[in-house]
């Protein structure tokens, strides 16, 4: 019980933490110059009157919009709040700081400038209208934390429609994370993708495109049972029919063996749980764990806490455990995906996502932590393997090419080398600014990772 406490109270530290710095800081990200101002005259090369010769360039070439401005660059995050982490509908204002969070691991992890917007609607209709009006800005739309079924609506449309692309992290994004992991836990256990057998707890957004993504990169779909807050997914499941488009797709692609029932029956005898249900602890009952398949693989995503702590799947027989989190081992988490997917997008000019380039990121993620070495505790990258982010925005690159949807043709060289700069501004600048105290330190910080360095020697 001692080892539980201590296990708990390290598991909500980031949430006291995150109480005491939101505060102090008054957000994450702010705007900043990037050309220089070396004398006040300089504004008229950079405003009125030099600006209008570019402003009239671009009017007679749209497409020089790209290399005048920071459209090349520039991404929004657009969001209702109705689906936020794992705390449900708690409005636009609420979502803001996970909104903000995500801009700073775009720009950090990724060199993207990602401006976080939320809209003060839930209307499918109103979203779609406000980011068509906002696209002249943008190179890119990240929708982010957008209920279901609106948001496959809302995606398959603007996809369509818009010039630029779009796409759903807690879809694509998602799908992306869960397959390079999913790749290398099954070679650590020495299990195939197409004869494995999975159970998905949930069936919102983020399942049904992981569902959709892990299928195409070889997973036999018949091998999944789908389960949902009213029982699993299968062709009985007439609730569905007419109503949720996506999820009925999912009662006739999956659960070959037509098997009903609850979550008891949708875990035995599988080879691999991902959960993206609701934030625990106790969605799955850690007891059902010993009906699964020897050496068994367990994601439990859902942020803050998981469905089931690691170390409780752990003791009832689980071999490897990821989650969402990057305290736990083995963190299957979109920051490994959308930072570099949008890098490498952008700097095509590619003018959709699609899940082909998703899955050639998958698989370079999954080959850099293969090359650094898999183990239970080690099926991933994490966020300090900086190699991995350029290495997959190039993935992305040169599949959006294959594909003949990118308005810039680079070679791997060429790609490579822009990732590694724009990453590396990034980085450079962000460190400069704390340097010089223009970002101040996180007061006791330091003392706590020099503590923690010691107990580690």
């Amino acid at each position: 019980m001692a080892q539980e406490a201590k296990l708990l109270k390290r598991a909500y530290e980031p949430a006291r933490l995150a109480m005491k710095y939101h505060p102090l800081y008054h957000g994450k990200i702010e705007i900043a110059p990037k050309v220089p101002i070396s004398s006040y005259d300089d504004f008229a090369v950079w405003y009125t009157p030099g600006v209008a010769d570019p402003c009239k360039e671009i009017q007679s070439h749209p497409d020089k919009v790209f290399e005048y401005t920071n459209k090349w660059n520039s991404i929004a995050i657009i969001t209702d709040g109705t689906r936020v982490l794992g705390l449900g509908d708690i409005g636009p204002e609420a979502g803001l700081p996970v909104m903000e969070g995500k801009s700073l691991l775009f720009k950090y992890l990724g060199g993207v400038d990602a401006f976080p917007i939320c809209l003060g609607t839930k209307e499918p209709t109103e979203i779609m209208s406000a980011v068509r009006w906002i696209q002249p800005s943008f190179g890119g739309v990240n929708l982010e934390d957008i209920a279901q079924p609106k948001c496959f609506d809302i995606l398959d449309t603007l996809r369509d429609e818009l010039r630029i692309p779009v796409w759903h992290d807690d879809q694509q994004g998602t799908g992306t994370v869960v397959l390079a992991g999913l790749i290398n836990a099954l070679k650590v256990v020495g299990k195939k993708l197409g004869s494995a057998s999975l159970c998905m707890v949930g069936a919102g957004a983020a399942n049904i495109a992981i569902a959709r993504i892990i299928i195409e990169a070889g997973v036999t779909p018949g091998n999944i049972i789908m389960v949902d807050s009213h029982g699993i997914l299968s062709r009985n499941r007439k609730d569905l029919e007419g109503t949720y488009h996506a999820k009925w797709d999912m009662c006739l692609k999956t659960n070959r063996e037509g098997i009903d029932g609850g979550l008891e029956q949708a875990i035995k005898g599988r080879d691999v749980l991902i959960a993206m249900a609701h934030s625990g602890p106790g969605v799955i009952p850690a007891k059902l764990l010993h009906s699964m398949e020897n050496s068994a693989v367990v994601f439990a995503c859902a942020n803050p806490v998981p469905e089931i702590w690691p170390w409780e799947a752990k003791a009832e027989g689980a071999k490897i455990v990821a989650t969402g989190r990057s305290d736990f081992p083995n963190q299957v988490n979109n920051s490994l995906g959308f930072p570099a997917i949008f890098r490498g997008t952008l700097d095509v000019r590619a003018r959709t996502i699609t899940d082909e380039m998703c899955i050639a990121a998958a698989k370079e993620i999954a080959k850099v932590a293969e090359e650094k070495g898999l183990n239970e505790e080690r099926i991933i990258p994490s966020m300090r393997d900086k190699e991995v982010f350029p290495r997959e925005a190039v993935a992305v690159g040169m599949e959006a090419q294959r594909q003949g949807i990118a308005g810039l043709q680079l070679s791997r060289t060429e790609l490579y080398e822009r990732a590694v700069s724009t990453i590396s501004h990034a980085r450079r600048s962000t460190e400069l600014l704390m340097r010089r105290g223009l970002i101040k330190s996180m007061p006791g910080h330091i003392h706590r990772r020099k503590q923690q360095r010691n107990r580690t020697r």
